[in-house]
């Protein structure tokens, strides 16, 4: 499997000096935003994480290669492919590989990804979780499982909005997967700051956050860690205007027969209608916001490393 796996440049000499590396995903890329504003936004994530002294490293499948730190041109060829990519998942990447296609990497594939490539962090925009009406649709996002069993943690602005909160922490709980709060005491909700639900613990600080993680992986527990922080109140939408939209592009969708994988992007192309653009905006701010919160948790996590080897 080594020979499938394609470590860039730049993020394995890191990773040898024991640097900080920010995993990023792919999925925003090829299924979350339109050419040629993916594109623009994975450079601008890339040097966020570079200005708060951490190595990016966007994951991809690339022609059956399993890719981890894309180069410039890499990019540019999975942003122009956009949703003619799969969307990777943990089902679907040894399919992939065996017919040498190239997808956009979701949560939980970043993350097994990131695990191989010896990465313990990665961010995000919002992570998948308990869908509403999951009850009758069982529709739950491979993200959650993913968070118990591959150990990476994962910096995000809380579970995508049009999800079901309380199930969502629910099903964490469950899992034994802790969310975090950086810098709050409630869980945001990815394009607002506030969702009515707590988090379990709050922490202040990339330093504390790192300590935390120490811990948890030396002493054996496995799983990943939610690290969910606030989208930038100045880019932030009105909670209640989101959540009557939601309901409104989620009628539409049972109307459409829309289901399945093809939910959320169709969901989040309704709220890009629907508030002329803003949602697309907000997406992009808390990217930026979270790339930068995931690079300062990944220096201090390095740091955290290389005492322990001195």
């Amino acid at each position: 499997m080594r020979s499938r796996l394609h470590i860039g440049a730049a993020v394995a000499e890191a990773l040898q000096q024991g640097a900080p590396v920010l995993a990023l995903e792919s999925t925003i890329i090829t299924h979350g935003m339109p050419w040629p504003r993916n594109l623009e936004t994975a450079l601008a994530v890339e040097a966020e994480v570079r200005a708060n002294g951490a190595i990016p490293a966007t994951v991809a499948v690339l022609k059956g290669r399993l890719c981890v730190g894309l180069g410039a041109d890499e990019l540019d060829a999975l942003a122009r492919l956009g949703s003619e990519a799969g969307k990777a998942s943990r089902r679907d990447l040894p399919f992939l590989l065996q017919r040498g296609l190239s997808g956009g990497t979701t949560v939980a594939a970043t993350m097994i990804l990131a695990e191989m490539a010896g990465i313990r962090l990665f961010a995000t925009g919002g992570i998948g979780g308990v869908h509403r009406g999951a009850g009758h649709s069982m529709d739950i996002s491979a993200d959650l499982q993913e968070l118990a069993r591959t150990s990476v943690a994962v910096v995000c602005a809380g579970p995508k909005s049009i999800l079901d909160f309380g199930r969502t922490l629910e099903y964490l709980e469950t899992l034994g997967v802790p969310v975090v709060g950086y810098g709050t005491d409630e869980l945001p909700a990815f394009y607002a700051r506030v969702s009515g639900f707590g988090v379990d613990y709050r922490i202040d600080t990339a330093a504390g956050v790192a300590e935390a993680l120490r811990l948890k992986w030396d002493m054996g527990l496995a799983g990943g860690v939610v690290i969910a922080n606030p989208i930038p109140a100045e880019a932030a939408l009105d909670a209640a205007d989101v959540e009557a939209m939601i309901v409104k592009a989620s009628a539409a969708a049972e109307r459409e027969g829309i289901s399945g994988k093809e939910l959320t992007p169709y969901l989040l192309r309704k709220l890009e209608e629907m508030t002329g653009g803003r949602s697309l905006e907000a997406n992009v701010q808390l990217m930026l916001n979270n790339a930068r919160v995931g690079a300062e948790i990944a220096v201090a996590l390095a740091n955290l490393n290389g005492r322990r080897r001195a």
